[in-house]
């Protein structure tokens, strides 16, 4: 299984807050375009990736979102505003819910989530252009990829993260954190990953 972590420092972590401009919702749009790559084909779902959001904006950071595809996932590319919403809305203090099929919340920290992950033999990987180029790494097929939103990782967790993750690159230039994941999903498909 492929895992995918988008991280935001801004991103709202109220449901209200996606009522309005998504730009001032603390970039929610780039979250947005992210998950459509992460999971969406054309004509089809990747069915082989669990979709992490973790948001650190106001009013009740942090908030972890996972998303992954089930035969009855009510998911289509216009309306994922509309259920990041709705999983923010049914945020229930206390417990992880599944909002709608394969969607859950809870209130769990960036490092937190990333260690969970690891525990489970998971190999992490952050994304860096000053890592090692994809096409040079070894990748299995437990993998996870951590991809910062326009303001990156946080420094105080990134310096804990690189004792137990490796930074990898997709090129010398910078891209959108969308594109970053559109590219890592299409090596790990070539690799048959």
């Amino acid at each position: 299984m492929r895992h995918f972590i988008y991280f935001s420092a801004k991103a709202a972590t109220s449901g209200k807050a996606l009522s309005g401009d998504l730009m001032k919702a603390g970039r929610m749009d780039i979250a947005i375009h992210s998950l459509i790559q992460g999971l969406f084909l054309s004509h089809d779902f990747r069915k082989d990736v669990i979709f992490h959001m973790i948001f650190y904006g106001m009013p009740d950071p942090p908030k972890h979102i996972e998303i992954q595809i089930k035969k009855d996932t009510p998911i289509n590319k216009k309306d994922i505003a509309k259920i990041i919403q709705k999983l923010l809305y049914k945020y229930k203090q206390g417990e992880k819910r599944e909002v709608l099929p394969g969607c859950f919340i809870e209130k769990k920290s960036f490092l937190k989530v990333i260690e969970e992950l690891s525990k489970k033999k998971n190999k992490i990987f952050i994304l860096d252009k000053r890592g090692v180029n994809i096409r040079k790494a070894k990748i299995n097929e437990n993998c996870v990829f951590i991809i910062g939103d326009h303001d990156g990782l946080p420094k105080k967790e990134l310096r804990r993260l690189k004792e137990i993750a490796t930074l990898i690159s997709i090129g010398p230039k910078m891209y959108f954190a969308s594109q970053v994941i559109a590219v890592v999903n299409n090596e790990l498909d070539n690799r048959r990953i």
